[in-house]
């Protein structure tokens, strides 16, 4: 096994410097990653399943939201202790722990959970569109997929500025839910009573099991063991245990925060609705027309405000995380941007599918569904955490007390319990509905629960019965090799991409630099005008021949000074027609200039040097502009 594990989300690891900081300075150093996870607890998700839970039974189901208060508290610092002392997230550590095969389907589950999550932001984000500037609901879906953009901007910006961004995201939604509550008036006495469990069956447990979903997301638990590797820690026991303190306390404070805005959603609908005898209000639409008739304008417009703004704090977090499962369990990376858009366009065609075929109602109902899905994901989680951070092999003397663990395993106990009991109730329920749907009931959905449960079974034997063997670590750009031969290089013919900017004389220098004078250097240059795009080397207008003047320049200019130079043009596109030239004059290494440009501008543009390297099978050297 490495000694050194790949970083999880290695462009901002170790990024914040915490050492060397006393009393409030060094605790607001570690105050960040557990409000970046808080944002899920309070996503459009939530929202759904509180608005119901809040009108069909009042103020009873609080003691659910407390209870997953509870549990999260535990499960997120278990995470959080497990990416500071072992410096793997979650995802890299059950890659260690459990055969590929098993991680491929761990992904799988993760990922679900990951598009059932964006699900509920994207509808969520949609219809506080649409409440505030009466936009359609399949325009507002639609537009959700550019803040991909927002998502990248903030991710160059570096960790403490995205930080910045949720928490004032965070501030939005719970200073108007603050205002909503001195404008509904709730009832103290009937929402402390709230806090006593009650017995769950029916629509309660369905609901019970949606919110304990929204509250206890998978997803978290992998993001927060990756975030808390941001902040640098001595790596002694000392930093070690001050670490875990100081992110218990960013914990605490940021999921109670958090609990307080989902118990002010549930206390609104219990207030506003159960209490006016509108029992059935699931969809948030209704909740918003409600609140307006009762209340008047501003409470409506505050909900709308504050829905819009946890949507887009929440979809940046679950960007984060599915770049982390990715690496984590099947040590596959790509940019963010790509796989925000992968997810984003994977939770939009539910979406989409629903509004035409259902109906603008049918969204609320979705919203439930996806947060139950997340419940059902919970125990491929769960368990394998409280695996990883009870082995005193791994975890040496920072492994967690017996009590903690009897702890935990009761709440993976109850979450399974309560996802077992769903699942058996929904399956009798549909025989019931559909019996003409015998055969998908019993043929297909019932042989997929088996095998799912087969498969949670198995993660949680296996670090039973191997207690002490983890996978050889692997990592997306794999180990180091045993070096044998240094013998310098002599390359004999190199290619310099010209594109008469000032780039163009460190490119020359630094091929110079390579090949000396006994290289041949061909200059190319790509001509990319209309006319050059569609009929090629026939063209011979203006830019063409200005070109090729300038670049007979440049080789004469080296042939003065002793050095074997030729010039080659080519037409159309820049990145394909430079391949074509390398390959067809034998080219043994290239070097090419960097434009510069910021990741928008990559985005938009494209880069010519990255379409190269994936062309041609030489080595690319690329020179990037030096900045004064």
């Amino acid at each position: 096994m490495s000694k050194t594990p790949d970083q999880s989300l290695a462009n901002v690891h170790s990024s914040i410097n915490t050492e060397n900081k006393t009393g409030w300075r060094r605790i607001l150093a570690f105050i960040g990653p557990a409000y970046l996870v808080s944002v899920g607890y309070m996503d459009p998700g939530n929202w759904a399943t509180d608005i119901a839970g809040g009108s069909a039974f009042g103020y009873k189901l609080i003691w659910i939201l407390f209870a997953s208060n509870l549990i999260a508290l535990l499960l997120q610092s278990l995470s959080a202790r497990l990416g500071i002392v072992r410096g793997l997230d979650l995802a890299q550590a059950s890659k260690n722990a459990y055969p590929r095969f098993v991680n491929f389907w761990l992904y799988i589950l993760a990922q679900i959970a990951i598009i059932a999550c964006d699900l509920a932001e994207i509808i969520g984000m949609a219809i506080g569109l649409q409440l505030l500037f009466h936009l359609p609901l399949i325009w507002g879906v639609s537009l959700t997929i550019t803040d991909t953009v927002l998502m990248l901007f903030l991710m160059n910006k570096g960790m403490r500025k995205l930080e910045a961004f949720i928490m004032a995201m965070i501030f939005i939604v719970g200073l108007s839910f603050l205002i909503e509550m001195f404008i509904v008036g709730p009832d103290v006495a009937g929402v402390a009573k709230g806090f006593i469990p009650t017995n769950l069956t029916g629509n309660a447990l369905y609901l019970a099991i949606g919110i304990i979903g929204a509250t206890v997301m998978p997803h978290n638990l992998y993001l927060h063991s990756s975030l808390v590797q941001t902040r640098q820690i001595s790596r002694n026991d000392k930093g070690i245990k001050a670490a875990i303190k100081f992110n218990l306390f960013d914990t605490v404070i940021a999921l109670n925060l958090a609990f307080v805005v989902n118990a002010a959603i549930l206390i609104l609908a219990a207030t506003a609705f159960f209490k006016n005898g509108y029992f059935q209000v699931a969809e948030i639409q209704d909740a918003y027309k409600l609140l307006e008739h009762i209340f008047g304008k501003v409470a409506p417009t505050l909900f709308a405000i504050a829905l819009i703004a946890s949507g887009q704090s929440s979809t940046i977090t679950g960007t984060l995380a599915g770049q982390i499962i990715m690496e984590g369990h099947i040590n596959l990376r790509i940019e963010p941007w790509l796989r925000r858009l992968l997810t984003r366009v994977l939770a939009i065609v539910p979406a989409v599918f629903t509004i035409i075929y259902f109906g603008e109602t049918g969204l609320g109902s979705l919203i439930i569904l996806s947060q139950v899905v997340l419940s059902l994901q919970l125990g491929f989680a769960v368990i394998p955490l409280i695996h990883f951070t009870s082995s005193r092999k791994r975890m040496g003397d920072f492994a967690i007390s017996l009590k903690v663990k009897i702890l935990a395993w009761a709440s993976a106990v109850l979450i399974v319990g309560l996802n077992a009991k769903l699942v058996y109730q929904q399956l009798s329920d549909w025989g019931t509905q559909y019996p003409s749907a015998a055969i998908w009931i019993y043929g297909v959905a019932t042989p997929l629960i088996v095998a799912i449960a087969i498969l949670l079974i198995y993660v949680f034997l296996r670090p039973l019965l191997f207690k002490h063997y983890d996978m050889p670590a692997q990592v997306p750009h794999g180990l180091a090799s045993k070096i044998e031969d240094l013998t310098p290089v002599a390359y004999k013919n190199i290619a310099i991409t010209i594109d008469f900017s000032k780039n163009d004389t460190e490119c020359i220098r630094n091929a110079i630099m390579q090949g000396g004078k006994h290289a041949v250097y061909t200059l190319i240059h790509v001509v990319e005008t209309a006319g050059a795009r569609y009929y090629g080397t026939e063209v011979m207008d203006h830019e063409t021949q200005s070109d090729s003047d300038n670049l007979d320049t440049y080789v004469n200019t080296l042939t003065e000074l002793g050095y074997k130079a030729r010039a080659h043009i080519g037409f159309g596109s820049a990145a394909s027609s430079i391949a074509k030239i390398i390959n067809s004059e034998k080219i043994d290494f290239v070097v090419m200039g960097s434009h510069g440009h910021k990741a928008l501008k990559d985005l938009i543009f494209g880069t010519t040097v990255n379409s190269v390297r994936h062309m041609v099978n030489i080595p690319v050297l690329v020179v990037k502009p030096q900045t004064k």
